[in-house]
């Protein structure tokens, strides 16, 4: 198993752990709250039996300490209305708006809230029926502001955890992602300062077999040559890592096609290469490390085809966008859907001696370094697949009037 997947496994169970937590928190709060509701039904029914008895008990002075301290002790909002359905009586409701004012308070006494809160009270909880002298009443209850509040409380909870989680999981990936750099970093500068030695040790053999049997010409010595100049260029790509690039302005048929001159020669003859499409289209780029891009591409394609196969280039302008595509397309194994995004993990490999960092680098280089983009476009198993980088072309169109 690949350090992807691994990771990919963790984020899996942390997920599922912090769901599991999520919903025995919700569990819990619920049936806290379905207590809290019967206690504040019963506490309602003892209320409505204390009203109807009030009338009957008040002179005891026993029992009015009873009705008292029921009427003292009940949180619940309540409105008692008669059988032609207007409000007789209420308590428990804002006394800033169901009081007339007065020269001493700012109390106003507004018709619309008992509409409202009646109407919110029927919504919730059927009523109970009363009977003073003979005359019929109805009275109604909501829940108390405690318990509207628990019910919205796992739910805020959660939200408070999950931006809790979603900071931290940012900021340690940032964290992440800066230690990853400065180890790209790190050691592309100390591969570009150990191979400057053998290099330069390469170039003086050659130079001394040359002079000593004569050999200005020989084809051996010449790609030879084109090797060490291609490990100088791989010492320039690994020594700008880390390092803003620059950018030139260039035609990208021509590099491409220097580059798979170079590369064709040094892979199997069962595979063909071919490069079509726009042959002006330009874009700023360093050679260097594009070609890195294209050599990672070429190499993976070429892994791809297990027997005979082709690879092609198509570079295409996009003129509405001033965009550059290049899709670089092979006849071989392919890629499964689930994991087109995971192929440009580091650590993601198919191959068992693979270090799964090629197309890893091949990302940094494109979005990083060209402000570009690079994506499987499209992939059949057993078919072949797709890959497209999008540059932004350094040509600029002005549009043309009639």
């Amino acid at each position: 198993m690949n350090p992807y997947q691994k990771k990919r496994r963790w984020k899996f169970f942390l997920l599922i752990f912090a769901i599991l937590i999520g919903i025995a928190s919700v569990f819990y709060t619920d049936s806290f709250v379905k207590k809290m509701e019967r206690e504040e039904a019963d506490q309602f029914h003892l209320w409505v039996k204390i009203q109807e008895r009030a009338m009957f008990l008040y002179d005891n002075d026993d029992y009015r300490v009873i009705v008292e301290t029921v009427r003292a002790n009940t949180k619940t909002p309540v409105i008692m209305i008669d059988s032609a359905g207007m409000i007789s009586s209420f308590f428990g409701l804002d006394s800033t708006k169901t009081n007339y004012p007065t020269a001493d308070t700012k109390l106003t006494y507004d018709s619309l809230y008992f509409v409202r809160q009646l109407r919110q009270m029927k919504a919730q909880h059927p009523p109970d029926e009363m009977n003073f002298f003979g005359k019929k009443f109805k009275a109604y209850y909501r829940d108390s502001f405690i318990l509207t509040q628990l019910r919205y409380f796992p739910y805020i909870q959660m939200a408070v955890i999950f931006l809790f989680l979603l900071t931290a999981y940012a900021a340690f990936s940032s964290a992440r992602r800066d230690e990853q750099d400065h180890v790209w970093v790190g050691l592309a500068k100390e591969t570009a300062h150990q191979l400057g030695t053998p290099i330069s040790s390469l170039m003086a053999w050659t130079e001394l077999m040359k002079s000593k049997f004569d050999a200005e010409d020989d084809p051996l010595i010449a790609e030879m040559e084109n090797d060490i100049k291609r490990l100088e260029i791989i010492t320039d790509r690994f020594s700008k890592i880390g390092s803003k690039p620059i950018l030139e302005d260039h035609t990208v048929y021509i590099v491409i096609s220097d580059f798979i001159r170079y590369f064709k020669v040094r892979t199997s003859d069962k595979v063909k290469f071919s490069i079509t499409g726009d042959e002006q289209v330009r874009a700023m780029l360093n050679v260097p490390l594009f070609d890195w891009v294209i050599e990672n591409l070429l190499k993976n394609a070429a892994n791809a085809i297990e027997n005979e196969g082709s690879i092609s280039i198509n570079i295409i302008e996009n003129l509405a966008k001033e965009q550059v595509f290049i899709d670089v397309s092979d006849t071989g194994k392919g890629i499964p859907r689930s994991k087109f995004d995971a192929v440009f993990q580091p650590g993601y490999t198919t191959r068992k001696r693979g270090w799964g960092l090629g197309l890893s680098l091949t990302k940094r280089i494109v979005e990083n370094y060209h402000s570009g983009e690079i994506f499987v476009k499209d992939s059949e198993l057993g078919k072949g697949t797709t890959f497209r980088i999008i540059l932004k072309s350094s040509l600029r169109y002005e549009p043309t009037t009639a």
